[in-house]
């Protein structure tokens, strides 16, 4: 029985198919923060429009925070596919700080430097710049420094990449 990751390259064209198993640990990565990307935005707004409608850097932090978790787990266990070390936790709880401070930057600098926020603006341009700083911006940044520092720091062990059907002539 074919594996999932089997079954999908299977359906991508043949062209494109090496260029994924080449860089299938990148792809596997995006994949993962595209899927926390979502949950950190529903989260965000589900708090920006409940308890934290007057704080949107704390609730783009506690959003972040939450989908971080949910990415380690997954990074760990299916893109980067760790050996397990003693320190791996806490190295990866090092560079998400850090990556949570980089994703809430570009918002900080919106709202707070920038003054894009009410009253010297639309409450419409008000989220849209929130949007565009905190979860675009802060995001893209954050992402590119966490890849770089996953693969400098957190999983430097990494297990042998299995091969699949797709790749054996």
């Amino acid at each position: 029985m074919a594996s999932p990751t089997q079954r999908v390259l299977s359906r991508v064209p043949a062209g494109l198919r090496p260029v994924l198993l080449r860089h299938r640990r990148l792809v596997k990565f995006l994949l993962v923060g595209s899927c926390c990307f979502a949950l950190s935005v529903v989260i965000n707004y589900s708090l920006r429009l409940t308890l934290l409608a007057h704080k949107p850097v704390v609730a783009l932090t506690v959003a972040t925070v939450v989908a971080t978790t949910v990415s380690y787990v997954l990074n760990r266990r299916w893109a980067f596919r760790a050996n397990g070390r003693q320190r791996e936790a806490l190295l990866y709880l090092v560079v998400s700080v850090a990556a949570v401070c980089v994703n809430d930057l570009p918002l900080i600098v919106s709202r707070y430097v920038l003054n894009l926020r009410e009253p010297w603006i639309s409450p419409f341009a008000q989220e849209l710049a929130d949007f565009l700083s905190g979860m675009v911006l802060g995001t893209f940044v954050a992402m590119l420094f966490r890849f770089w520092a996953m693969q400098r720091w957190v999983f430097t062990r990494l297990a042998e990449p299995v091969a699949t059907r797709a790749e054996q002539p």
